[in-house]
């Protein structure tokens, strides 16, 4: 069986339970360790709220070598207060006994409903029975991408491999979010490994810049959390000469990481809340890296877009309106659309195309929506998803 798991680096066991905290029974509880230590790397929300475990997790992930990653989902611990700081410390510090660690060395996330207690005496009970079931199979990484779960109605996981100075090395994510989600962070919790020897700082510029060209990158309501955590972590064991420069080595580990990370962005805009198709944005022709930026977000947030890829209408016209109204420099007489392949838009005006075939391709589980301002050379991306009546079913019944 091909591991596609947090758990084919090598070094790395996981796991994953119910433990409690969701009364569906279903996994939340999970583990990553390395037993051998890590050099580990984080990104986290910009939202001026944040949980507990964030709090945390940006103080430990300091550390030189991490050991392990313990992880609930069913409770987000944000708007907990005092108690809700100890009860993530508290998951540390029991995590660390488990594996005879020290606390300082374990990173912690959470995630689910907000101002509400953690069940922390269930939570211990689970992080003691998880210790025991810890194992290296691709069984036990599925666990654990099952046990990071919220509204996402799958496990969403992706492995890429590569040579380092002839040396095999991999690395392998996963990931969860489905709703509350726009950049920075897209809302979401997502794991990282790697056996890459490479040192922290490395590590970490390569982590804010592979996120930075993927999950910062979709928008599925505009709303981002007050969890969000990317972590990723390096034990070293592939046996690659360290990567300790920017050199060849460095970029090619960067670059793959980078796909892995985009492989899943995109498996979340596919998951999203209600969503049956996603899109990318392109925007071309904008005066600046910051109108381009915000032109794709215009597009990709624009509920009456999204509501018309859901129907598989290539209404172009939304999509002019949104760029119209992002207040951003645009030439009215240059300014172009494209679906795909089919230009439904050009130099400022609407022009004879074949609608069936563009129908077609908004219909598509993909498809891409280039628009050309026509006010300058800079380009930029994002991606997003249709707007469904299952979004508002979904989020109309899931208690915050």
């Amino acid at each position: 069986m091909v591991n596609n798991t947090v758990t084919a680096p090598k070094g790395f066991l996981a796991v994953g339970l119910h433990c409690g905290v969701k009364k569906s029974g279903k996994h939340d509880l999970g583990l990553i360790v390395c037993p051998t230590g890590v050099k580990a790397a984080a990104v986290f929300t910009t939202n001026k709220i944040v949980s507990a475990a964030v709090q945390v997790c940006k103080k430990h992930v300091k550390s030189a070598s991490i050991s392990a990653v313990v992880v609930n989902s069913g409770n987000a611990n944000t708007c907990t207060g005092k108690q809700g700081l100890a009860n993530a410390v508290r998951m540390c510090g029991e995590t660390a006994t488990q594996i005879e660690s020290n606390p300082g060395n374990v990173l912690v996330a959470s995630t689910g409903i907000i101002g509400e207690q953690l069940p922390i005496g269930k939570i211990v009970s689970g992080i003691s029975k998880a210790a025991e079931k810890l194992s290296a199979s691709s069984e036990s990484g599925l666990d654990f991408a099952k046990a990071i779960m919220t509204t996402d109605t799958r496990a969403k996981q992706a492995v890429r491999k590569l040579e380092i100075s002839g040396a095999k090395v991999t690395m392998a994510g996963t990931v969860k979010g489905a709703g509350m989600i726009a950049p920075n962070m897209a809302t979401t919790l997502c794991f990282i490994t790697t056996d890459a020897a490479i040192t922290k700082p490395l590590l970490s510029k390569a982590l804010k810049a592979a996120i930075g060209n993927s999950l910062n990158r979709l928008t599925v309501d505009g709303h981002q959390s007050t969890n969000d955590t990317a972590i990723i972590l390096a034990s070293g064991l592939a046996g690659n000469r360290p990567i300790v420069s920017q050199c060849p080595r460095y970029k090619k580990f960067a670059n793959v990481l980078g796909q892995l990370c985009d492989d899943l962005a995109r498996q979340m805009a596919l998951d999203a809340e209600g969503a049956t198709r996603m899109f990318k944005v392109v925007i071309k022709g904008a005066a600046s890296k910051a109108d381009a930026a915000r032109a794709c977000r215009a597009v990709a947030d624009y509920p009456l877009v999204k509501c018309a890829v859901n129907g598989g209408d290539p209404n172009w016209g939304r999509i002019i309106c949104a760029v119209g109204s992002a207040n951003v420099k645009l030439n009215p007489d240059k300014l172009s659309c494209k679906l795909d392949d089919v230009t439904v838009f050009k130099n400022g005006g609407p022009i004879k195309f074949d609608a069936k075939k563009a129908s077609k391709v908004v219909s598509q589980t993909e498809h891409t929506i280039t628009v050309d301002l026509g006010a300058g050379k800079v380009s930029d991306f994002c991606y997003g998803c249709d707007l469904s009546a299952g979004y508002v079913k979904i989020n109309a019944d899931y208690h915050t």
